[in-house]
């Protein structure tokens, strides 16, 4: 595949690796197309840090550091701008606000917590709760209804081990979504060769049934996962059983502006 938008630094304090072996990484590994997309900050009150995404006082860094390592390597690679951000609707205004200072190329849509990193669960733990896997769709739907994501990452990062009549209803409202609004949804690498609970078989079953669009992202959090599929047979294989095509990954990017 040409293109790679789903990628960190380690800004987010679980990454690790230099802007520049992300990009001489995929250089190498023959892409024509490099998003960074680290976890975006949150416009949280001064009493709350987060450890695992970047704060806001880092933001000129990384797209200052970006911008002008773009233009040093673009006779080799287009470098886009980007950031991995959760939808949390008590701070997505103010976050895009100040996210349009700058020259932000695209944002995908990760939700880990729901309703918010403060005051919420993660969506990662497992569960048998039906409220939680309901709120988790909800929540990446009204996202997505913004128009403001050009993806939504790892749609299947819910961890509900109930009842699979319950799951299946629920989910096929989020991939009903995704296609009404033209939105693709990512097969996640790192979780696969993390060996985290997605991608899932019964998400990608439901979804290749319904007609959803997909783009691979290799969620890098080091250098050497900006590789392309075919290094990781395993991962092809769970792609062919669901019928997914790789093709060159190309996004049209939506702007936030």
């Amino acid at each position: 595949m040409l293109a790679n938008y789903h990628s960190h630094t380690p800004r987010c304090n679980h990454a690790t690796g230099s802007e520049r072996e992300y990009i001489e990484s995929a250089i190498a590994n023959g892409f024509k197309i490099l998003g960074f997309s680290d976890h975006t900050p949150q416009p949280y009150p001064s009493s709350y840090k987060s450890h695992i995404r970047m704060g806001m006082d880092e933001l000129e860094n990384y797209v200052d550091t970006l911008i002008k390592l773009r233009e040093e390597y673009k006779d080799d690679i287009t470098i886009y701008i980007g950031f991995e951000v959760e939808y949390f609707r008590k701070y997505f205004d103010a976050l895009i606000k100040e996210l349009r200072n700058y020259p932000v190329d695209y944002i995908i849509q990760g939700q880990h917590f729901i309703p918010d990193e403060i005051d919420g669960f993660y969506a990662g733990a497992p569960t048998t709760d039906d409220q939680h896997l309901i709120d988790y769709v909800d929540t990446a739907i009204e996202g997505m209804q913004t128009g403001m994501f050009t993806y939504l990452a790892h749609p299947d990062l819910i961890y509900y081990n109930g009842d699979d009549n319950t799951y299946k209803k629920h989910m096929e409202r989020l991939v009903a979504a995704s296609i009404d609004l033209n939105i693709p949804l990512e097969v996640n690498l790192l979780g696969f060769t993390g060996k985290r609970n997605y991608p899932c078989d019964k998400f990608f079953d439901l979804a290749t049934e319904m007609g959803a669009n997909f783009v691979i992202g290799c969620d890098a959090h080091d250098p050497q996962s900006v590789c392309q599929p075919e290094l990781n047979p395993e991962f092809m294989a769970f792609l062919n059983k669901h019928n997914i095509t790789i093709g060159d990954n190309i996004c049209t990017l939506r702007s936030i502006k």
